[in-house]
């Protein structure tokens, strides 16, 4: 603990001949205070709770083939999104049609696909809409929760978007979008 040396002096004139008292410094003991930082590290450990790790709800379809359970969707409610490489995004409404391919099939990014969405959400009834979500070999894991994680942006309820496996014409028409555009 600390200490003070009060010693010193008897009398308390000043003057001729009287002797100074000479005045100590404290010294503070400091060992008390490691206890009490550790019992506090210690407390602390003890109480806190560690951050727990948060995961999306994810609505998985069911392994059997009920036909009550299949939704038959409009195509002037349909919207395809196609995941490329290098977070590219393409896209169409309703379905491909090889005669309108250039003006149906079009390309954007990560940031502009939300309004895109948005605005497919807000031109069609919400009984009618649905997306399809496509991911290309060179696409990443990443660009799939990015685009889901948009989907619940955007407020699109479960069940009216899914992920589906990529068409072999969708597949070319990405290899051609992304070599005529340079995207490596």
């Amino acid at each position: 603990m600390a200490e003070m040396d009060t010693s010193g002096g008897g009398s308390h004139k000043k003057g001729p001949g009287v002797k100074k008292a000479v005045k100590k410094s404290t010294r503070v003991d400091l060992t008390p205070m490691v206890d009490l930082g550790f019992l506090l590290i210690t407390f602390f450990v003890f109480t806190t709770t560690m951050s727990q790790s948060t995961a999306m709800a994810m609505n998985e379809p069911k392994d059997n083939k009920d036909p009550l359970n299949e939704k038959e969707v409009k195509e002037s409610g349909a919207m395809t999104i196609l995941l490329g490489k290098s977070n590219q995004v393409y896209y169409y409404m309703g379905k491909l049609d090889e005669t309108r391919l250039s003006e149906q099939f079009k390309s954007t990014d990560f940031k502009a696909i939300r309004q895109i969405i948005t605005d497919k959400k807000k031109a069609t009834p919400e009984g009618d809409l649905m997306y399809v979500i496509k991911a290309a070999d060179e696409s990443t894991f990443g660009n799939s929760m990015n685009i889901i994680d948009e989907m619940t942006i955007c407020g699109v309820k479960a069940g009216h978007y899914a992920e589906d496996k990529i068409s072999d014409t969708e597949k070319k028409l990405i290899t051609m979008t992304e070599s005529t555009n340079n995207v490596k």
